[in-house]
């Protein structure tokens, strides 16, 4: 069983992989490259964007009111957002070197380049970044979190639960305590082999 599990978890990462070559693909289709962490359109393609780009003025115009209203809300959850951003970063620069967990590279999960859509005004392409920002943040403490959960107890729940982390499948099962220690070392030891294991641009 936890032969198949396995089995089913790395076709999942060849999907992943497969749908991340479609997607690149497509990036081809709509004529950009990729130069660093720059984005460059074709001019062709450039100029199209700027001909459907609304105005500053228009768009505070024509945006809906509620929008305005619950602004400083969502922008006051930057607040927490960087605090926990900074605490991140320190725990697992502390912690993980002594459990010998490879760090998250927080690129990998904070990407920001609507920036460079030119069909953005400059509120919109400030919402973009702003919200890209808050799922990366959010994507990255998780990978962190699932890191530490496999070290300490890479147990599954009793019920089903929803978006589970990527490592989650492979865990071990409710109630099943045959070798638990021994599957537990094995699986600490597995975070110190995955040097280079997922990251972006990893072969």
């Amino acid at each position: 069983m936890k032969d198949r599990i396995r089995q089913i978890v790395d076709q999942i990462t060849a999907l992943e992989e497969e749908l991340n070559t479609a997607l690149q693909e497509n990036g081809d289709r709509l004529r950009f490259q990729l130069e660093g962490k720059r984005v460059i359109f074709e001019k062709t393609v450039r100029d199209a964007h700027r001909r459907v780009k609304i105005g500053v003025l228009r768009w505070i115009v024509t945006e809906r009111p509620q929008n305005f209203i619950t602004m400083p809300i969502i922008y006051g959850m930057s607040i927490p957002m960087l605090v926990l951003d900074l605490f991140l970063g320190f725990y697992q620069w502390t912690c993980f070197p002594v459990y010998g967990i490879r760090k998250v590279k927080r690129g990998d999960y904070l990407v920001l380049d609507h920036q460079h859509l030119a069909y953005l005004n400059f509120f919109e392409k400030g919402h973009c970044m702003y919200c890209s920002y808050a799922v990366g943040l959010m994507a990255y403490a998780t990978e962190i979190i699932a890191r530490t959960e496999q070290y300490f107890c890479p147990i599954k729940h009793a019920r089903k639960i929803l978006s589970a982390h990527s490592r989650y499948a492979s865990f071990i099962a409710y109630g099943e305590a045959e070798n638990y220690h021994a599957r537990l070392e094995e699986f600490r030891n597995e975070l110190g082999k995955e040097k280079g294991k997922g990251e972006r641009g990893s072969k």
